[in-house]
């Protein structure tokens, strides 16, 4: 005859049952709500997704925003950029003209989609298209797409609500 050994299961602590149910329902509940302060930041900064990554930017959707962008600054901290918002699609176009930072600029569209990305070298006047007409354009580090493995075809979430022009 084979012999069955019941294990005894004893209920939780009251505290530890607590404990694990604040855990949870953190979890589903957004930490920080307003992004932090940015250092040497000259517009309103917002969190962003780009595709599973949360990042804060600035957001330029004043044409004077738009047109300093990220000139003159000598950093930006990691995982933060500048987003571009215009009124409408257009075909969009960058330069690094007064920028000292390496940067790359991905362009999306109005619901978010990322048309292309390219590098952007400090200082050059070379022009950088969007290609497609675009409404968004972020600016990274340098690289950060890449390292992210963020591709053309993956989407911007979060974006604000673009200017009426």
């Amino acid at each position: 005859m084979e012999s069955v050994h019941r294990a005894a299961i004893r209920a939780p602590r009251p505290g530890i049952l607590l404990s694990v149910v604040i855990a949870v329902a953190a979890i589903g509940c957004p930490q920080n709500t307003r992004p932090p302060e940015v250092p040497g930041a000259r517009l309103p900064v917002e969190y962003l997704r780009v595709g599973d990554t949360r990042i804060t930017a600035e957001i330029a959707s004043t044409p004077a925003g738009r047109s300093r962008g990220l000139m003159f600054r000598d950093q930006i901290p990691e995982d933060h950029g500048m987003l571009f918002v215009y009124g409408r699609e257009e075909v969009l176009t960058f330069w690094m003209k007064n920028t000292p930072i390496p940067l790359s600029v991905a362009f999306a569209d109005t619901s978010g989609r990322i048309l292309r990305i390219a590098d952007m070298e400090p200082f050059s006047e070379e022009l950088h298209s969007s290609l497609f007409p675009a409404r968004y354009a972020l600016e990274m580090r340098q690289g950060w797409f890449e390292r992210n493995g963020v591709v053309a075809g993956d989407r911007i979430s979060e974006l604000p609500e673009a200017p009426v022009q």
